[in-house]
């Protein structure tokens, strides 16, 4: 979709998966890396594969005339950097425009380019604080918690590619490039969904709520959205609607072919059940049989039943769980390149099907052909 789009990857860890996202749409990217840099962790090689390496010393002149020859033929430029800094001077929308008017500059920082923040350093962990993921994670009388993995990155990330392509599109009409101004903190605010709009619609702050879901009833009631298996966790929650009512219905029946006591579901007829009016001692009864049920399937089990039974509901995944997706294995998702030293690497593949098939990852080498292969697997 990006054939013949050329872009510099002039970013740190924060950008790393916009240029990865550009060049599986088929843009050519060219990662640029000090001659020191360290290309050899586990999150360099999967967030830059299908990139070429370019080693440039930015710091001193001749790297940055380089940077600015590439420039002048680019179509698009990444770059991380501390503004109010030589780097960001460097980096400045208006001198690189004076190269090159059609250039797209992306500039990922943790809080943007202006206001009172536009300078501070910060950590992943300072971004899902400051962009409120952390306040929504947890137990509700616990500490707030990180969420999984370090995740601001890819957040950040995901924005950039989204403001490139956008900023790709106008120019195609007016023929100008422009600078997309991407901040880490609003990225993340952005991952959030809903919950920032709760002030504004409803006027209350949504709080950290564990396993459970809140504010699905007037009455208060919170109910459980993650539940432990044999195996794990699954993910499910008692529904209103029409296909809530399938689903209840319908994990009743297999309960009940499974001779598994079922309580207060039972008598329980859930045509005109509404959860919005539940209050919790309604709910804690309905789900304590649910609670003793789960204990004894997998999340395999859950899976297929869900499927069979038209259920709303999944397993909850762990890495390994995705490593053996025979979803994904089906189409092709994971591709094998070779590492620097010989071995064979398995890599997520594009995240798209297009046209009916999953663009391979190429592997095109340094960019330099410098004396370090270490990257030629790019």
């Amino acid at each position: 979709m990006l054939d013949g789009v050329l872009v510099l990857d002039c970013t740190d860890r924060s950008g790393w998966l916009a240029g990865r996202l550009l060049a599986d749409m088929g843009a050519e990217v060219t990662k640029i890396e000090a001659p020191n840099a360290e290309i050899h962790t586990s999150d360099w090689r999967a967030l830059n594969v299908n990139k070429r390496l370019t080693r440039l010393e930015l710091g001193q002149r001749p790297g940055q005339q380089e940077l600015e020859r590439l420039a002048a033929s680019a179509d698009m430029l990444l770059a991380t950097f501390r503004p109010g800094t030589p780097q960001a001077s460097f980096f400045d929308y208006g001198r690189l425009s004076a190269i090159n008017p059609g250039l797209i500059v992306v500039a990922i920082t943790p809080f943007g380019l202006a206001g009172p923040k536009a300078q501070w350093l910060a950590s992943d962990i300072e971004l899902m604080a400051a962009g409120g993921a952390m306040s929504l994670a947890g137990e509700p009388e616990g500490m707030p918690l990180r969420v999984s993995a370090p995740q601001s990155h890819s957040w950040a990330g995901a924005q950039a590619a989204v403001g490139a392509l956008t900023a790709l599109a106008a120019r195609a009409r007016t023929g100008r490039g422009q600078c997309v101004d991407v901040s880490a903190q609003a990225a993340v605010i952005v991952a959030l969904a809903h919950a920032p709009t709760f002030v504004d619609v409803e006027g209350t702050t949504p709080a950290r709520a564990g396993a459970f879901m809140t504010g699905r009833s007037v009455k208060g009631a919170r109910f459980r959205v993650f539940w432990p298996c044999r195996d794990g966790f699954v993910n499910f929650i008692l529904y209103g609607g029409v296909a809530g009512r399938r689903t209840n219905t319908q994990l009743v029946a297999w309960m009940r072919d499974s001779g598994a006591p079922l309580g207060a579901l039972a008598q329980l007829d859930f045509g005109p059940w509404d959860p919005t009016l539940a209050a919790q001692a309604e709910v804690d009864a309905l789900e304590a049989p649910i609670a003793a049920f789960f204990l004894t399937i997998t999340k395999r089990e859950f899976l297929e039943q869900a499927h069979r039974r038209e259920m709303l509901g999944y397993p909850v995944s762990k890495v390994s769980d995705i490593a053996e997706d025979p979803q994904l294995a089906a189409r092709g998702f994971w591709q094998d390149l070779v590492s620097p030293d010989g071995k064979i690497e398995r890599h997520c593949g594009c995240f798209a099907v297009i046209d009916g098939k999953r663009p391979s990852l190429s592997s095109r080498g340094d960019a330099q052909d410098a004396p370090d292969r270490a990257a030629d697997y790019t």
